[in-house]
């Protein structure tokens, strides 16, 4: 299960994404993300709860930075110890701004 709250503030839209981040759950952050990203120019996920990311989550958020490269910037903070090892494992460490 994924709970995906969103804030936004002018062009800065902070996600906060709290439990797994997989197959059944990144088709709900894809969704969410796309039906908002329009006028964004700062893109903040909050993976603090995060507990899982699978390949399939790591297909949205690369979809997602390569959307944000060209209207503003995506950043990641609070990106715990199991996470962090799944991006630096993959290489998304020097894709993605982590914070």
């Amino acid at each position: 299960m994924l709970n995906i709250t969103k804030t936004m503030d002018g062009s800065k839209a902070v996600y906060n994404l709290e439990g797994r981040l997989d197959t059944i759950t990144a088709p709900d952050l894809e969704k969410s993300l796309g039906d908002e990203l329009g006028g964004v120019k700062e893109l903040v996920l909050d993976m603090e709860k995060l507990e899982y990311i699978s390949s399939a989550g790591l297909r949205v958020l690369l979809s997602t930075q390569k959307v944000m490269a060209k209207q503003g910037e995506m950043k990641l903070i609070h990106v715990n110890d199991v996470v962090m090892e799944i991006f630096e494992v993959t290489g998304f460490t020097d894709i993605l701004t982590i914070e």
